[in-house]
């Protein structure tokens, strides 16, 4: 028995028989001192309500009550996993909210209710199938500053590094704008693969996103959307090239945001893009 009462996460693995499919992405954390230094690094754990996907087995569920959480509020796809999260809710009465349904398809406020005094932060180890997607949907939003605190979340490392990247390398994409623009994002530390059952083949990490207040001048969103996207879906076309994809007439609008034609997708900076898509 581990301090809450519970038994190890190998054991719960075991005893409902909770094999991993890779068709949800999963891949189930078992150690309880790492999900408890994951847990950590969502601040002030004590007057927070915690929004957390895919809780699988409970590792990170866990972790985060025994860190102090005041709630959590889950959301589990997988029907398996719901008998063991409610032995977890038992163990910690009236504060774990289990939801089974579709990550992607929730409204998270609607789900949450009534906050008081409390903020939101979300913390998962996102299912690698819907991480991305998952990401997006969160950072789009059309209110901002939106209605979590901060993101801590685990990708796969090569999504950690889109996710941070600067101009003029190769890992900066649509994924470094959409995220970038709108909030400080940063690589906490590296998960080695043989934290998990079964192991997978990629390193994954914890990125940490914090929320900015959004600039009186900032363009609109769906138009960043579309202009990144178009962007670099053909990112070694040349800007004058790639952008025709929007319907319009690229070159006056990257003249009048002081843009060169000729430049490519990753040569500009967020502000490039925030630029442009005001003249669009």
């Amino acid at each position: 028995m581990n301090k809450d009462g519970l038994p190890p996460l190998r054991e719960v693995i075991s005893t409902y028989g909770l094999q991993a499919k890779k068709a949800l992405g999963q891949n189930f954390l078992t150690d309880l001192n790492l999900t408890g230094k994951i847990a950590r690094c969502a601040e002030n754990l004590e007057n927070s309500i915690i929004y957390e996907v895919g809780p699988g087995p409970g590792a990170l569920t866990r972790g985060l009550l025994m860190n102090g959480a005041a709630i959590v509020v889950a959301v589990e796809m997988d029907h398996r996993c719901i008998d063991a999260l409610k032995d977890v809710s038992n163990a910690y009465a009236g504060k774990l909210d289990v939801h089974e349904g579709d990550a992607l398809k929730v409204d998270e406020q609607s789900l949450i209710g009534d906050t008081g005094e409390k903020d939101i932060h979300i913390v998962a180890n996102l299912p690698y199938n819907v991480g991305t997607a998952l990401l997006v949907k969160w950072m789009t939003s059309s209110n901002w500053k939106p209605w979590f605190k901060s993101l801590t979340l685990m990708f796969q490392k090569e999504v950690g590094m889109r996710i941070i990247a600067k101009p003029k390398t190769k890992a900066y994409g649509r994924l470094s704008v959409l995220c970038q623009y709108r909030a400080d994002c940063r690589v906490l530390f590296d998960i080695p693969r043989q934290a998990f059952i079964p192991p997978p083949k990629v390193t994954s990490c914890i990125v940490q996103i914090t929320p900015r207040v959004e600039a009186s001048d900032a363009p609109n969103q769906k138009t960043l959307e579309k202009l990144v996207s178009a962007a670099f879906n053909q990112r070694r076309k040349m800007l004058r090239s790639s952008l025709k994809a929007l319907g319009v007439d690229p070159l006056p609008k990257l003249a009048a945001a002081g843009i060169n034609e000729t430049s490519r997708a990753e040569e500009l900076s967020i502000e490039d893009f925030c630029r442009l898509a005001s003249e669009y």
